[in-house]
């Protein structure tokens, strides 16, 4: 459905509310403790890596005060001596004795070898921890600075205590209510990265299902509950080039584990705890200096409905083989402080956490799901209709200071590109007789052919008329026969076959020749390490990927002369992450190093996979092989090159010879499970009259082909020339200016992404951005123009971390729906616009459905689904640089708008394709696609971590 304007979850400040402050206490470091401390952290390490220390990390002591004193606030992730830049935030002065023992463990914390104990006593002495003093203060909640620009610059403290104290506002209102039904909601601590503040539903809403395997039945009974809880997350942010600060809201739903926690392929587990008693009183074991002695308490009572929830962690300990909590071992910050004895056995937790749910041992609790976990019987996400009420409904406690924003109107530019493919015809269902039927049926299915065919010369202009010759290593016959079938019906291939297995499946069209040699993947797809052992994180992880790299490669090459033909791509059917119990036997990353030895690009695609002994009344349990197989060949066509690129409809407001230019950074930390670092910046270009996307990095003279691109991605380690924040700003600029170089003359779209590329590129950051001049590295702001005379820029910024606000198309009173189109405020000096998408056609769920509490449906009768995966397009902002007055401005808004909407993709790109083909890089360049610790971006299983300031 179509709708005029879009409501954002966000707020601003009521100009007529006047100020806006809070008295708080805090606590800062003194100066004088800076080099005492960086000296205790340096002295554990190498010479190499104290070089390379200039800050003290405290986020090992924030996590600490998260789980033992969740009520206290702390706004940095990096320790800051400064004595007006407060570290600690509390309504009231919180026992500083008690502190002590916090920071006392943090300390030890950082030389904690049995050498360094003297140098962490002499350390703790120097410093005087127990006279850490509490100081009163009138915070102004809405400072801000304004940018060169004018964009908005809060005082960087009010990421972390604004959203504290609306957050708070929040959870003291009476309980979200809809259609007779209540939901209440407790404060959560966060981590001082997430920069924003978190409440969370509870006690859990229950979702039941029916247990089918008998198994499952003697563990579960005929019935199994799973537990989830609403999130709201309120986070300060701000828009380019606009001076007033925003507060978004997110809703979302996490879930929790329902009986043992699956440890295989998660490092680290998150617990939510509410306790009557504190966990660290004035009589808890203290291993560190003496001082402390008094009968003070730190944390709030459960029954203290201002209390919050504390959050721990657990893991598998591989050195005791024991499930721990974390900084909770020997050595850890949690037994130090004495906290350790009031918290459950982290393994017992961990067998059983459902049975805290509703209290045990005086605590409250859960554990938190993952979807590395397996399956979970309910689904992600709200719907529009109920994310507006339950955002509405916080809304009213920022009341009188914040009030909703204008809603963005619609642009009036039409929004569709020219498609290349003709679509189906709709299938008629009711009252339709059986010849109408098979007459919309019979029409499909000559669309269908006409499109394949289409496709297939596409792919023929992509490969430069050379053959499509593939491998396809596969684990089961059903597999591959059904990726066999999907390359038929992608390409129009059926009536062209003379070759039919059962290794060799050959197809030659008048365009294009395909062949496809299937062989058993075996060997080469078993867990990495030996059968009783897997490898170790670092130079056994490192080693067991070299050793299956080679195979793969000699195997593949060994084929290559034995067909004595090239083969550009290899498909591999290979279990998901989640069927390798150590996250180092994947052997994804191996394979793919492999293939790309061999000079061949790899399309990787699951088995078949069912609902695992459960009845789920609202999700199918089908066969979803045909679906898998055929997206698998498609992604496959799309790395080889092969894009039905979206023809714009805005005439000669975008010139004909426009290149589209992305840049990405490849980028994975030392941290990582090769412990390998990587940065590698990424150019790709959309050349018009080109056959095929283009790219290139600084080590290239000129630009490649895609594939070959994908190909020099593989593998590569950060040079140690590389391993600063200088060197890699430095770096960026310059590959940016030169890149840019080679566009001069001709009319070019640079399109950057914020999350991706800021840190590197600061003038990308929303203060930094100014409308008509770029800025590289730390150079001085030039003139675009400078740059060539046809050159613009549009900074993408998405939904990551809540960067974006969560929106709904305002539908009757209390519901709301979506709508696809670009948007924009209602003003006339705008430079930003937004673009969102129609829900994707396997989403069937309707807008108005539920998952917090009943409604009442068209049939007038109560209905809930808990089971049903929800989802809502992400707003995606766009901010449009280098142009002349606003009007052309969002011509080239929409030419974007319009470029996520390429047909080869089922559904519409969360970017633009010029985008979307750059951040596909990082596929090549990372062992995996997203953290152990962290679902995708953008899912509902956990609250967002560290960002930067915008």
């Amino acid at each position: 459905m179509a709708f005029d304007e879009l409501q954002p979850a966000a707020f601003i400040p009521d100009p007529d509310a006047g100020p806006f402050h809070a008295d708080l206490h805090t606590l800062a470091f003194p100066e004088a403790w800076r080099e005492p401390v960086l000296g205790l952290y340096r002295s554990g390490l190498t010479e190499a890596k104290r070089g390379r220390i200039k800050e003290v990390p405290i986020n090992r002591l924030n996590t600490l005060i998260r789980t033992v004193a969740p009520d206290l606030v702390t706004v940095d992730a990096n320790a800051s001596f400064d004595p007006t830049r407060p570290w600690l935030y509390s309504r009231t002065g919180y026992p500083t004795r008690l502190l002590a023992r916090l920071v006392h463990a943090w300390l030890r914390s950082l030389a904690p070898s049995a050498e360094a104990f003297q140098r962490f006593r002499d350390t703790a002495r120097t410093l005087d921890v127990n006279s850490l003093t509490w100081q009163p203060e009138t915070v102004d909640l809405l400072e801000h600075d304004l940018s060169p620009c004018g964009t908005c610059v809060p005082a960087e403290r009010l990421y972390r205590v604004l959203p504290e104290i609306l957050a708070d506002r929040i959870a003291a209102q009476p309980p979200y209510e809809f259609c007779g039904e209540r939901v209440g909601f407790r404060r959560v601590a966060v981590d001082a990265r997430a920069r924003g503040a978190e409440l969370m539903s509870w006690p859990p809403l229950e979702h039941r299902t029916r247990v089918r395997d008998k198994d499952a039945q003697k563990r579960y009974g005929a019935e199994r509950i799973w537990y989830y809880s609403a999130v709201i997350t309120v986070s300060l942010r701000t828009v380019p080039f606009s001076p007033i600060p925003r507060i978004y809201l997110s809703t979302r739903i996490r879930r929790w584990v329902s009986g043992p926690v699956p440890m295989s392929g998660t490092r680290r587990v998150s617990a939510y705890l509410l306790t009557r008693a504190p966990f660290l009183t004035a009589d808890s074991p203290d291993s560190g200096p003496p001082g402390v002695g008094e009968d003070e308490r730190l944390g709030a009572s459960s029954d203290d409905p201002a209390g919050r929830f504390a959050v721990a962690q657990f893991a598998w300990n591989p050195r005791t083989r024991q499930i721990e909590w974390a900084q909770g071992g020997p050595e850890g910050m949690l037994a130090r402080v004495g906290a350790i004895d009031n918290l459950p056995a982290a393994d017992v937790f961990a067998k059983e956490p459902d049975t805290w749910i509703d209290g045990r041992d005086k605590l409250t609790g859960a554990a938190s799901y993952h979807t590395m976990m397996g399956w979970h019987g309910v689904g992600a996400g709200l719907m529009p209709a109920e994310r507006r009420r339950l955002t509405e409904w916080a809304g009213a406690a920022l009341v009188p200071e914040f009030v909703p924003v204008p809603s963005l109107v619609r642009s009036t530019i039409s929004q569709n590109p020219t498609i290349h493919l003709t679509p189906k015809v709709p299938v008629p269902k009711k009252d339709a007789t059986e010849e109408q039927i098979a007459d919309a049926v019979a029409k499909n299915e000559l669309i269908d052919l006409d499109n394949a065919i289409r496709r297939r010369e596409f792919t023929a202009l992509a490969l430069d008329r050379r053959d499509l010759t593939a491998v396809l290593l596969y684990q089961s016959t059903h597999m591959r026969d059904q990726l066999i079938a999907a390359a038929e019906a992608s390409l129009a291939l059926a009536d062209y076959r003379d070759a039919t297995g059962p290794d060799l499946w050959s197809w030659t069209t008048p365009d294009l020749r395909v062949r496809i040699h299937a062989r058993e993947l075996g060997a080469l797809g078993a867990p990495l390490g030996t059968t009783d052992r897997p490898p170790k994180k670092g130079k056994e992880h490192i080693a067991a990927i070299g050793e299956r790299r080679a195979a793969v490669a000699a195997r593949q090459r060994d084929l290559s002369a034995d067909l004595g033909e090239t083969t550009v791509i290899t498909f591999v059917e290979l279990d998901g992450r989640d069927k390798f119990k150590q996250r180092t036997t994947d052997p994804k990353f191996a394979i793919r190093l492999g293939c790309a030895d061999a000079g061949m690009v790899s399309q990787f695609f699951t088995p078949a996979e069912h609902n695992p002994g459960e009845q789920n009344p609202d999700d199918s349990d089908d066969d979803d092989s045909q679906f898998r197989a055929s997206a698998a060949w498609a992604d496959g066509l799309r790395q080889l090159g092969m894009r039905l690129i979206p023809k714009h409809t805005l005439a000669e407001k975008i010139p004909e010879n426009l290149n589209q230019l992305a840049f990405w950074i490849v980028k994975r930390q030392v941290t990582g499970d090769t412990e390998q670092a990587q940065f590698t910046p990424v150019a790709v270009l959309i050349r018009p009259g080109q056959k095929c996307i283009l790219g290139r990095t600084p080590d290239m003279t000129e630009w490649v082909p895609y594939p070959q691109l994908l190909i020099a991605l593989t593998g590569q380690v950060r040079p140690e020339d590389l391993s600063t924040a200088d060197q890699q700003t430095k770096a960026v600029a310059a590959f940016v200016q030169n890149t840019l170089y080679t566009m001069r003359g001709t009319p070019t779209i640079v399109v950057t992404h914020a999350q991706n590329t800021r840190s590197r590129w600061p003038w990308l950051k929303n203060p930094g951005l100014l409308p008509d001049r770029i800025q590289l590295g730390n150079g001085p702001a030039q003139r675009i123009k400078v740059f060539g005379q046809n050159l613009r820029i549009a900074r993408l910024a998405t939904n990551d971390r809540d960067e974006t606000p969560q929106w709904w198309a305002p539908k009757s009173t209390d519901s709301g729906g979506i709508s696809k189109g670009l948007w924009k405020p209602n003003d006339s000096t705008n430079h930003v616009f937004y673009s969102t998408s129609s829900k994707p056609g396997t989403h069937t769920i309707s807008v108005e459905s539920t998952k917090l509490t009943h409604r009442i449906n068209s049939k007038n009768k109560e209905e809930i689904h808990p089971a049903r995966n929800a989802w809502n397009p992400e707003l995606l902002e766009i901010t449009m640089l280098g142009f002349s007055d606003n009007a052309e401005s969002e011509f080239w808004a929409m030419f974007l708008h319009q470029q996520r909407l390429a047909e080869d993709y089922q559904d519409a790109l969360a970017l633009p394709l010029i985008q979307h083909v750059a951040e596909l890089t990082s596929q090549y360049g990372l062992p995996h696609d997203d953290g152990p610790n962290e679902p995708p971006e953008g899912s509902d299983d956990q609250a967002p971590t560290g960002t930067e300031p915008e």
